[in-house]
């Protein structure tokens, strides 16, 4: 008896040894990771099958495979940035609704009262001054959408002249298509190209017949919400869900990644789209909300409980009959990734 008590407890020290390595090689991964975030986008890849399955690492690029086993990569960076070069009437509903999306927004306006306008709006960032010198202090980035809704054709031509020649996720201007041509034409004379300048969305916004400022604001921003979703693929880390990562005390409890990597139907979330719950009830972030979600956590504490499983893909099938108990319009299904992190 004393003999396998001791085969016993050498094998769960054996096992603790190697849940700690685990957890140590995580806590290193999501460190690097939120260095990388802060810098710039990177991609995350992760193995989904066979002896490496939960297996991460920092990309540059998605890959399809990872030593011929499937993967589910997803780019991770900072905030969208909204640009808004103008302050005006039109800007202030696009400042808000920029917020509500989570853009991190930056407006350039060169009259001060406007400026102030813009800050009362919630603008994270106005740059009061003139729009030449205020876009020499806007690098762009692939994840950077432009705006121009300035007071006149000559600070349409300067703006558009500077950003065509940023890197840009979207580059939208105001305008007649009469006072949109005479800019891109004269812009191209000066020796811009041609086909960064077919690029820029004109007339701004789609077409829902926008009239008011609001509407107007609906128009634009659901025209970049349609052009971030194209070229989305995933939808990150939130900043509270990272430092929870990496926080020290937080380390110290159990906890579980969930991870949607695949969609159909009306699911309420998209691709991407993750929650962590920590062994003492906390959730951070939502997947959705229901049933589903319901399921994913009731998974994600018994990993908790069972050592052994680290990792694995659980399909969510939110049926009609599910979603009308649960009071929710949509339905469909989700497969889920699970990790313990």
């Amino acid at each position: 008896m004393s003999v396998l008590r001791g085969v016993y407890v050498s094998k769960l020290r054996v096992r603790e040894r190697v849940v700690k390595k685990e957890r140590e090689r995580m806590s290193e991964f999501y460190n690097s990771l939120a260095e990388k975030m802060q810098s710039g986008s990177c991609v995350v890849m992760t193995v989904l099958e066979g002896e490496s399955a939960g297996k991460k690492l920092l990309v540059t690029e998605p890959v399809e495979q990872y030593e011929g086993h499937a993967v589910f990569c997803e780019r991770a960076g900072s905030l969208p940035r909204l640009v808004i070069c103008g302050g005006g009437h039109v800007s202030i509903p696009m400042i808000r609704m920029g917020k509500m999306l989570e853009f991190q927004v930056t407006v350039l306006e060169d009259r001060p009262k406007f400026a102030d306008n813009a800050r009362v709006a919630g603008a994270d960032v106005v740059i009061c001054d003139s729009f030449e010198h205020g876009l020499e202090r806007i690098s762009g980035g692939e994840d950077t959408y432009f705006i121009i809704v300035t007071r006149g054709h000559r600070y349409d031509e300067v703006c558009l002249g500077a950003i065509v020649e940023k890197p840009n996720a979207y580059i939208g201007m105001m305008g007649s298509r009469r006072r949109v041509a005479i800019v891109k034409e004269e812009l191209f004379e000066q020796g811009h190209e041609r086909e960064k300048l077919d690029e820029v969305y004109t007339p701004i916004g789609l077409k829902i017949g926008a009239e008011t400022p609001e509407e107007i604001a609906v128009s634009v921003m659901a025209e970049i919400i349609q052009v971030k979703h194209e070229k989305a693929e995933g939808c990150g880390y939130s900043k509270e869900l990272l430092e929870a990562l990496c926080d020290e005390d937080c380390k110290k409890q159990k906890k579980v990644l969930a991870t949607i990597i695949s969609r159909k139907g009306s699911a309420p979330r998209g691709v991407g789209t993750k929650m962590l719950i920590l062994e003492d009830g906390t959730l951070i972030d939502t997947i959705g909300g229901g049933c589903a979600e319901s399921d994913v956590i009731t998974k994600a504490l018994l990993m908790m409980r069972e050592e052994k499983v680290r990792f694995q893909i659980c399909m969510v099938d939110m049926t009609r009959e599910a979603a009308e108990e649960e009071g929710m319009v949509c339905g469909g299904r989700i497969e889920v990734m699970l990790e313990r992190v």
